[in-house]
This record gives structure tokens, C-alpha cells and sequence, in this order.
């Protein structure tokens, strides 16, 4: 499962350059001084509908994060697949982009305003949502709509971390996100593509069951920036460029490595070269084992002609390199609709492996089946990840794609699911 659903936008700078975001991993760009006022000179104009509010969902929002004004914003897809917003009213909120393909701004009650530092505030979503994320801001927000040519849907576009000229760059956010549908809900607390607002969640279902993900402590963002410091001064591999600041100087959110990479392409360019071809030296001459964890069952793997070939498997697997270490949807680890049940297995165990950097410690020849304590104790390996999980309450969440490859009984992913949620309570800030 990957650490986030991958919501039904396209960027602001997709639009602009004509390049989109990756697949399943959605990233809003911003636009620039120029292309704002383009957009806010197109009329703009929303529409509210009343939902079906035969499926609420009860939220309740705890601020532990400061007594700066505070907002939440529910973005998401209706059970038709449309995309719209919570808005204040409690009503479903379609936006509407006047038939734009280029995106203008989403005007309307869209936030709803939270109390001060150790207040709860209630919240109800009225019906069913997928694709959906939780927002929670110091400061306003600004997302946007436009209407996809290729299939003629209105779509959000989301604040961009990675986008600099983003109207809501300098804003610290964070988001949980959930799939609900049918009466059962999904979800996750995702670190895959940067670190924001420390943000944790409860679940409540029914029959009285409670699950808890607790997230990042109290001061995360600056705690994580301290100690990427740190890192970059021992091997200076440039960590410290993951921290990004306000003009201020204030740490506001850190960036994973695979987004990071695509700012600066060149960016730890050789940081990997030698563990791959270490790995790919090794396993020329000794079986490496997928637990396949599928009926499957253990699959064979070894490198012939610069390649791992896997028993079973529909095709091969070439050397990586750090882009597709980081993100795990790239070069060998891309997987296309022809690919079979055993290559679909094999994709995540092994850039887990490459990741978490065990593929040549003492047991690593079978994977996964290391615990989690000798996931990067190796260098090279990612350093943003094994920090995140330092922070972690409960050392749970999505720091990478595949953070949910572990061996039987271990889970790290950060996800609660279940039937007939009661109340899904979510903290800002820090656990409470």
C-alpha cells in the first residue's frame, strides 16, 4: 500500500510546463507573480449542494500546536467520483472552474476556523469520501480548480511543499488521509514526500474497538532539521537541503529525498553507486530470497547479464539508482499492467531492501526478514527516513512507499481502518 492515495489533481505548474506529476504520488505545483494575476482575473464561480448526510462521519480536531489562528480544510472525491471540499456549512462544496483548463482559485467557505492552544473542535463530514485528505493550517490555504481535458472532471489542486512560488509556500500545513467508502474507512499518516504539522489520529469504530497512530512529537519539523544538521556534517551528503525555511528562518516543513531530487536532479547523485554495485556483485553469485508473503511463497532471485532475474517472474530487474531507491515507483521498481503476481511481490520487498539498506547485513539475503531495528544502520541508506521514525510516538507512519514491507507481525505503515467508524479524532501539534 502506498503512503498516499494520490488525489485527482494535476499541478498548477503541470498546466504551465505541460509536464505532470508522477503517477499515484500527486504534487500540487504553485504558480508565480505573473500566473496569479492571470488567474484572478477569470470570474470564478462555486457551487454548493447539499450532501446526503445519511453517512456523517464525526471528526474532532485537537489543537495542541499554538494559539495563532488555525484552519481545516477536507478535500476529497464524492461517492460519484467528483472532487469537492467539506465546506464550513458542514455541506458538500463543488467547485466549479467556469470550464478553465487552467486552474483558478477556489473562492468560497471552505476552512473552518479552530479554537486556540488545547481546544477540540467537532467537526462532521456528511457522506462518503475517497481520495480524501484531512487539512490542517497556521494561516489560509489556497487551492484550486480546473477542469481536466482528458476526461472533462473538475479537479483540485492542492497546495504544492515542493513549489517555492506557491501562493501557500510559506504556510506550515499537515494532512491525514482517509478513504471512506460503503462504511468502511481507511486511514494513514504519511511522511513519503515531506514532513509538515505534527498531526496524529484516533479511530473509533462501532463496535467500541479503538486504533491509534500517534505521529511526529511536539516540534517535529525542528527536531527532524536538527538532526539532518547533524547528519550532513558527518558525511556531508547534503541532508541539511531537505529543511526548508520561511523568510524567518523558521523551520516549516522538511522535504523526503525523492521529492527533493526533483528540485535538484543532481543531488546525491553517486550517493548509492557503490552499495548497488556491491549488492549486484553478491547476488551474481548467492540466491537473494523474496518472501513473497502471497502464495507464492519464497522466490529465488540472482543477477545474470546486469540483471536480477527472479524465479517465476515475468521479467527482470536492472541496476537502480538513487531516484528509484527514494521512490520506489521508478527503473526497476515501476510496475505496468502486464506485469504478473510474482514481479507485483517482488517490486516492493526488494526497494524496502535497497532502502532500508539490508541487503548485505547478515540475514539480509532473505527479504524482508530483518526487524525493524537494523533497517539503516548501514550507510548509504536514507537518513530522512530513519530520523522520521525516531520522531514517531509510536515509531509508526509512512516515511517511504513501501513502509508497510516488513516481516510477519511488524507494521510500520501508520494506518487504522475498520467498519462503522464512530469518530476519527485527529491531533495537531503533537499527541494528546
Amino acid at each position: 500500500m502506498r503512503g498516499l492515495f494520490g488525489l485527482a489533481a494535476a499541478s498548477v505548474a503541470a498546466f504551465i510546463t505541460g509536464s505532470l506529476a508522477r503517477p499515484l504520488v500527486v504534487r500540487p505545483g504553485g504558480v508565480d507573480d505573473v500566473v496569479i494575476t492571470e488567474l484572478n482575473s477569470i470570474n470564478s464561480t462555486s457551487k454548493v449542494e447539499a450532501a446526503v448526510a445519511n453517512n456523517p462521519l464525526q471528526l474532532e480536531i485537537v489543537n495542541n500546536f499554538g494559539n495563532n489562528q488555525m484552519y481545516l480544510y477536507v478535500t476529497g472525491r464524492d461517492s460519484n467520483g467528483v472532487a469537492c471540499m467539506v465546506g464550513a456549512d458542514g455541506n458538500l462544496f463543488y467547485p466549479d472552474a467556469g470550464g478553465s483548463t487552467t486552474p483558478v482559485p477556489i473562492t468560497g467557505d471552505i476552512k473552518t476556523s479552530l479554537g486556540g492552544m488545547g481546544s477540540t473542535t467537532t467537526f462532521t463530514v456528511p457522506d462518503f469520501l475517497i481520495s480524501s485528505r484531512i487539512w490542517v493550517s497556521e494561516g489560509e490555504l489556497q487551492f484550486f480548480t480546473s477542469v481536466d481535458p482528458n476526461n472533462g472532471m473538475t479537479a483540485i489542486v492542492e497546495p504544492s511543499v515542493a513549489n517555492s512560488q506557491d501562493p501557500s509556500a510559506s504556510i506550515k500545513w499537515g494532512f491525514v488521509e482517509f478513504n471512506w467508502e460503503n462504511g468502511t474507512i481507511f486511514a494513514n499518516i504519511t511522511y513519503v514526500d515531506w514532513v509538515g504539522i505534527a498531526m496524529g489520529m484516533a479511530l473509533t469504530l462501532g463496535n467500541g474497538e479503538t486504533q491509534t497512530v500517534k505521529g511526529l512529537v511536539a516540534s517535529g519539523v525542528q527536531k527532524l532539521c536538527d538532526d539532518l544538521n547533524a547528519q550532513n556534517a558527518v558525511d556531508g551528503a547534503g541532508w541539511d537541503k531537505l529543511c526548508v525555511r520561511n523568510e524567518a528562518g523558521e523551520a516549516i516543513r522538511v522535504l523526503s529525498p525523492n521529492l527533493y531530487l526533483d528540485i535538484d536532479p543532481n543531488w546525491q547523485s553517486e550517493y548509492y553507486n557503490a552499495y548497488i554495485d556491491e549488492v549486484w556483485s553478491k547476488y551474481a553469485n548467492e540466491d537473494l530470497i523474496i518472501n513473497t508473503q502471497s502464495d507464492a511463497g519464497n522466490v529465488a532471485c540472482r543477477v545474470t547479464d546486469d540483471q536480477l532475474m527472479c524465479a517465476n517472474d515475468n521479467r527482470g530487474y536492472p541496476k537502480p539508482i538513487i531516484k528509484d531507491i527514494y521512490g520506489c515507483n521508478s527503473g526497476p521498481f515501476a510496475i505496468i499492467e502486464s506485469d504478473n503476481s510474482v514481479h507485483r511481490a517482488v517490486v516492493p520487498r526488494l526497494c524496502a531492501a535497497f532502502h532500508r539498506t539490508t541487503l548485505l547485513l547478515d540475514g539480509g539475503n532473505t527479504q524482508p526478514s530483518l526487524s525493524a531495528d537494523s533497517y539503516y544502520t548501514s550507510d548509504p541508506t536514507s537518513h530522512y527516513s530513519r530520523i522520521v521514525h525516531v520522531y514517531e510516538e509510536d515509531n509508526i507512519g509512512y516515511a517511504f512507499s513501501y513502509d508497510d514491507i516488513n516481516p510477519e507481525g511488524e507494521n510500520a505503515s501508520g494506518t487504522v481502518a475498520g467498519d462503522g467508524p464512530t469518530l476519527l479524532k485527529v491531533t495537531v501539534g503533537g499527541w494528546s
